[in-house]
C-alpha cells in the first residue's frame, strides 16, 4: 500500500474522529464504557479541533490514520481498524523519526497489540506510571526509541 504523510486540515476532523473511534475500540476493550464516553467527549470537543496532526493517507487521499507530537513526543497514534497492519502506523513512527532522532511515546499497559507495535519498531520501556494522564486506573508504559 502506497502511504502518504501530509499536515492536517480543519475539513479531516469527521475522519479524524472516525479513525479515533475505529482505532480505540479495535484495541482499547480495557475502558469502561464511561471512561470511553468520557474521553471521546474531550477527545472530539478539545483535542481533535485543534490539534495540529500529520495525517497518513492512501493514494486516493483518504486519511487512514494520524499522529500528534509534541516536539520528539508522539502524543497520539491512531490508525483506523480496516487499515490496521497495512504499514500506516510504521510510515507515521518513520516520518517522526525523520523529524526527531530520538522519539518518546506513551502507552497503555493493557494495550497489548500497542505495546507490540511499539516494541516491534524498536522502543523499549524506560518506566511505568499506574494511571493514565487524567489519573484514570489505565497504566501507561512510558518508551523510547533512539
Amino acid at each position: 500500500m502506497t502511504i502518504s504523510i501530509r499536515s492536517s486540515r480543519p475539513s479531516d476532523f469527521p475522519r479524524t474522529l472516525d479513525i479515533w473511534r475505529s482505532a480505540v475500540m479495535a484495541t482499547h476493550d480495557f475502558l469502561t464504557v464511561e471512561d470511553f464516553a468520557a474521553i471521546e467527549e474531550m477527545v472530539a470537543t478539545q483535542y481533535l479541533p485543534q490539534a495540529e496532526l500529520w495525517i497518513a493517507a492512501d493514494v486516493g487521499g483518504i486519511a487512514l490514520g494520524l499522529m500528534g507530537m509534541t516536539g520528539a513526543q508522539i502524543d497520539a497514534l491512531f490508525v483506523h481498524a480496516d487499515a490496521r497492519g497495512g504499514g500506516v502506523g510504521r510510515a507515521l513512527v518513520e516520518h517522526a523519526a525523520a523529524l526527531h532522532p530520538v522519539l518518546t511515546v506513551d502507552v497503555n499497559e493493557q494495550n497489548a497489540s500497542g505495546a507490540g507495535f511499539y516494541a516491534r519498531l524498536g522502543f523499549e520501556t524506560t518506566g511505568r506510571s499506574p494511571v493514565d494522564d487524567d489519573g484514570r486506573p489505565y497504566p501507561l508504559l512510558h518508551l523510547r526509541r533512539s
